[in-house]
């Protein structure tokens, strides 16, 4: 008898001399063994650590245990047998929805699915020992899973051609799910050793690609952005973070409502706060929805009673932590300040949910400026994984500690980001949304914009993304910046600031077109509200109108420069970024961009994006669509970028040293 309680390899010993797994020996000596071999699974049983409890005669499990194949998040498949083993336990669609996912599933979902024998309470050890003695003397032939025959489906070809086609939709360019599905194809097609020869093929094709590199490295970064630190020496090892027990959430709009079910679920005591009746009235009724929803999704107790409603700030007076979430307006946010500094308790650390305003405007409306940062949550606020810490030059250390600790209490992926205007996330997303506007007005379509940025693995285009945000958010904002002039067909119209500018949202926004909203905007819609975007012959004539106003020929516009211009733009903003202490390192970026912003994960970030591509291409390419459009500021090449691509083009995990050492040479 055998006790196993395995997680799999380490991905820190992955390197390239790594020829495949050494687990396959001892797996095959485990399930050939004349004695009963049982796994006894306490904790976690992931990766290597199930393909070898698979290899075992029989599994036990703890009741708290976790089991799963989720290698292909690594960008790799099951590497140890896991292809040919899952699908002849449990059969090919369950496998497949396993493997190519790389769900972690409970217990009782493991018995239940037939992974596991038994469950039990007590210690899976001494449950195992009791099971091998209980079967000792009986035949293991009906035990050993590679022997077992692997159920085949008598549409065969037919339900793989589905899966792969669901597969491809889903993985949106990524290959190690494609790859998976090839694999179990393998089990049921070929004799057990052809379909572990055939798994190791495929294992060795990923374990070198580009996107296993992207998978990995952006692993490794949502641990890092833990270890944050900010241009004035504070540390997260340095600095401690204050108990909160008790939180306010100031507005109960979409974001206060998702911000306070957060709290709710993670455990804290909320206030939450509506100054307006019906708001509130209505904001109860959405909060106990979400909950209700997701207590049942999680088979988890309601979290009601953590809330309590109040139409008065003075209900915050108590509470250890206020969150502000009202409209992005800084003349309204700047008045709950003032009021929240005079009501809260002394020591209150006052965080707002701003997209993008000055946190030391909001810090200079209260009596004690270090105790204010800003909470960027992103929509839905009780789903999205992100939250961007945003740091002032006057915020305490302890104050950043206590906020990046809370994202991780309410399960955030928290960064730490200093203070400018739209932070990373906003301030890389204009020169991307400019440059998409200007193509348009150059000769392209949404349609055409749209396809190659979703080609490349966004899960939607960017008019697509305007359309369902609505454009008359931004078009507020421009307004608010004076951008938007009354007469847009005069030649002031695009040029703004003495650099180029596009009004082509804010003359849709005057035709009400707002996105889906209003069932109009970069589509067209069956009806407001609707989510379905079709090709609009209006909006096609209405640019081609613009362009002859304006004097403008429109000519053919190929993928690769859409893809450049939209992406290249946004990747010098990083650089920028980097260089200005904003984030302090690429790390941060590119968590930010595939949590926040649907950057695909199988291309590691748009800074790891640019490490692969090359530095000297990325420069080279940029310098280029300056030249051709010197009113495009974004499009100048960063000094650091330069830096960076004169030296040599670092990898990625480099920069740091040049970021830190301005004067440091390469």
């Amino acid at each position: 008898m055998s006790c196993l309680c395995i997680t799999g390899a380490d991905i820190r010993e992955f390197g390239a001399k790594m020829s495949g797994p050494p687990l396959v020996p001892m797996i095959h000596m485990i399930e050939a063994a004349a004695k009963p071999v049982v796994a006894a699974i306490e904790g976690v049983a992931l990766g290597g650590g199930l393909e070898l409890a698979l290899s075992c005669h029989y599994r036990i499990a703890h009741s708290k245990a976790r089991l799963g194949l989720p290698e292909v998040t690594l960008g790799l498949l099951p590497g140890a047998g896991g292809t040919q083993r899952l699908p002849r336990l449990i059969g090919v669609p369950a496998a497949l929805e396993l493997i190519t996912t790389g769900r972690h599933v409970t217990a009782a979902e493991a018995l239940q699915l037939g992974i596991v024998d038994e469950v039990t309470d007590q210690n899976a050890v001494d449950a195992a020992v009791k099971f091998a003695q209980s079967v000792e003397g009986k035949s293991l032939d009906a035990r050993r899973i590679g022997t077992f025959p692997c159920p085949r489906p008598p549409d065969l070809d037919a339900v793989f051609e589905k899966v792969m086609k669901e597969v491809r939709r889903s993985a949106r360019g990524a290959i190690a799910p494609v790859t998976c599905v090839q694999a179990v194809h393998a089990a049921v097609t070929l004799p057990y050793a052809k379909g572990m020869e055939r798994e190791r093929e495929l294992f060795s094709t990923l374990f070198t690609s580009g996107q296993a590199r992207a998978l990995q490295y952006y692993f490794f970064a949502q641990r890092a952005v833990s270890r944050w630190s900010t241009p004035s020496g504070a540390r997260w090892d340095t600095s401690k973070p204050r108990p909160v027990r008790k939180a306010a959430v100031i507005g109960l709009g979409t974001m206060g409502r998702g911000i306070s079910v957060s709290l709710a679920q993670a455990g804290f005591s909320v206030v939450a706060v509506e100054t307006q009746e019906k708001q509130l009235l209505e904001a109860k009724q959405a909060v106990s929805g979400m909950l209700e929803r997701d207590a049942k999704r999680r088979g988890a107790p309601l979290a009601h009673g953590n809330i309590k409603y109040s139409c008065s700030l003075k209900a915050a007076a108590d509470v250890d932590l206020v969150i502000e979430a009202v409209f992005e307006d800084m003349a309204l946010k700047k008045a709950i300040f003032r009021q929240l500094s005079a009501i809260c308790k002394p020591g209150t650390f006052l965080c707002s949910n701003t997209s993008a305003l000055d946190i030391d405007e909001l810090a200079s409306q209260t009596q004690s400026p270090e105790l204010v940062v800003g909470m960027h949550f992103f929509a839905p606020a009780h789903v999205m994984k992100l939250l961007e810490v945003v740091y002032g030059p006057r915020s305490s250390p302890e104050a950043v500690a206590t906020a990046m600790q809370m994202g991780k209490k309410i399960g955030k992926v928290s960064v730490a980001v200093g203070n400018c205007r739209g932070f990373v996330g906003n301030r890389m997303l204009k020169p991307y949304l400019e440059q998409a506007f200007f193509l348009l007005e150059e000769g392209a379509t949404p349609e055409q914009v749209d396809q190659v940025l979703e080609e490349f693995g966004f899960p939607m285009g960017v008019f697509k993304v305007s359309d369902l945000s609505g454009l008359d958010v931004g078009w507020k904002v421009r307004k608010a910046d004076g951008l938007v002039v009354p007469d847009s067909t005069g030649k002031s119209a695009r040029i703004q600031g003495g650099r180029r500018y596009s009004p082509l949202g804010d003359l849709l926004c005057e035709q009400g077109r707002f996105g889906q909203k209003t069932g109009r905007g970069w589509y067209q819609y069956d009806k407001p509200g609707g989510r379905v975007a079709k090709s609009d012959p209006w909006l096609h004539r209405f640019l081609e109108e613009y362009r002859a106003r304006h004097g403008l020929v429109a000519r053919r516009i190929d993928q690769q420069e859409v893809l450049e211009r939209c992406l290249y733009a946004l990747i010098n903003e990083g650089f920028q970024i980097l260089q200005d202490g904003i984030a302090a390192g690429p790390e941060d970026i590119d968590v930010i961009y595939v949590l926040g912003y649907g950057w695909p994960r199988h291309r590691g970030g748009p800074m790891f994006f640019a490490d692969m591509v090359g530095l000297d291409k990325v420069l080279d390419r940029l310098e280029r669509y300056h030249q051709l459009h010197p009113d495009v500021p974004g499009l100048k090449p960063c000094s650091l970028l330069r830096k960076l691509a004169a030296g040599g083009c670092p990898p990625i995990h480099r920069w740091r040293e040049v970021i830190q050492k301005p004067h440091s040479q390469l």
